[in-house]
């Protein structure tokens, strides 16, 4: 109502890691036209802001100084669906789902490359199965900033019911 009220587009704020597992929901967070942090893992938001926070530039149209509140950035990330609830409850940690999903997404690495990397199998399979789970949320979502080689969209697309898995 405001983005018509107003005329402005409304910007979703699903980043890549929960639009990669499904964290985003569709008409939900997810309703808008454009995502500016569609390509940025939860990590690299949260760096991100702290850099924002750490550094201005004469050219930046935003004030000088600490504009995302610290406590924003290190509070615990959750859906908000439940009381207490947090997204570790049901996800491995963001710096290890991160890292998984990186290894997954932009690596085009296998289930067994990982896992000899040293990452648990259990964890790994259960990121994969989420990524292709999420697929059909993400042929519904808003465009946004394409920030690497494999941004979901029209550079990383599987079928939605194939049922493709890595076998290892």
């Amino acid at each position: 109502a405001l983005s018509n009220k107003f005329g402005e587009m409304l910007l979703t704020t699903g980043n890549k890691s929960e639009v990669a597992v499904g964290y985003a929901t569709i008409y939900g967070d997810m309703a808008g036209g454009y995502n500016p942090v569609k390509d940025l893992y939860k990590t690299r938001v949260f760096e991100s802001c702290r850099w924002r926070n750490a550094n201005h530039r004469p050219w930046m149209k935003g004030p000088a100084g600490e504009v995302i509140p610290p406590r924003v950035i290190d509070k615990p990330p959750t859906a908000e669906l439940r009381a207490n609830q947090k997204d570790e409850d049901s996800l491995p940690p963001y710096p290890v789902l991160d890292a998984i999903l990186e290894r997954l997404i932009e690596g085009d690495a296998s289930v067994a490359a990982i896992v000899a990397e040293g990452f648990d199998r259990e964890t790994v399979k259960k990121v994969e199965r989420l990524l292709y789970l999420s697929e059909y949320k993400r042929f519904q979502s808003a465009p946004g900033t394409r920030l690497t080689r494999h941004a979901f969209w029209l550079d990383r697309r599987y079928p939605i019911v194939n049922r493709w898995r890595d076998p290892t």
